[in-house]
């Protein structure tokens, strides 16, 4: 089961959005059941990515007031980079939004209004290309392990970082204590946020 994460700044488009995820068109596209978590906020969206909860796709609109949807795509990367990312916009967008594509590393741009067999789509590729890339980084790792470059340890580390983001970074109090910070986000996806939230003003 895959875990997709959906932001939007309208109720009414997460609604329909889970209605699709959840009607049995779509999984017979995918062939495959989806746990789906809607958000309001970009900055709740965070928090719950920054929880240690791993989401394998994250689809956010592009004009959000809180903070633009490339902006929160390229957050979220810092907290889970092996996240797939989708946007959706309107056409009128579409100019603003190709240079920011590359540097938030998004799979695809929707167009709004989407076309429910295009989003299926969108959705079923951007997956297959994360389960992809995660088994081409498993036979790497494999291969370093044989050749010595890379030890057991690390080896498992790296797995259990992606099953779970930022486990393996841990905080230590002088006392031998983890010291843990549920609203915590990483310091470039909190900088990237004020950078956008200033430029608004």
């Amino acid at each position: 089961m895959y875990r997709i994460m959906l932001v939007d700044d309208e109720q009414n488009i997460l609604n329909a959005l889970r209605r699709l995820f959840t009607s049995s068109a779509f999984h017979e596209a995918g062939g495959e059941k989806y746990q789906v978590e809607t958000f309001v906020s970009p900055r709740l969206a965070l928090q719950r990515a920054g929880d240690g909860v791993t989401f394998d796709l994250v689809i956010s609109d592009y004009r959000m007031p809180e903070m633009d949807g490339v902006v929160f795509l390229k957050a979220f990367r810092q907290v889970q980079p092996h996240a797939e990312r989708l946007i959706l916009s309107g056409y009128a967008d579409l100019e603003a939004l190709v240079g920011a594509i590359n540097e938030a590393q998004i799979f695809r741009f929707i167009a709004k209004p989407w076309h429910d067999y295009e989003l299926k789509s969108a959705v079923v590729q951007a997956l297959a290309h994360r389960d992809l890339l995660r088994d081409n980084q498993r036979l790497a790792d494999q291969v370093r392990l044989q050749s010595g470059t890379i030890s057991k340890q690390e080896m498992a580390l790296r797995r259990l970082e992606e099953e779970s983001p930022g486990i393996t970074k841990v905080h230590w109090g002088e006392d031998g204590s983890v010291i843990f910070d549920d609203a915590e986000l990483s310091d470039s996806a909190a900088q990237e946020a004020d950078k956008w939230l200033k430029s608004t003003k």
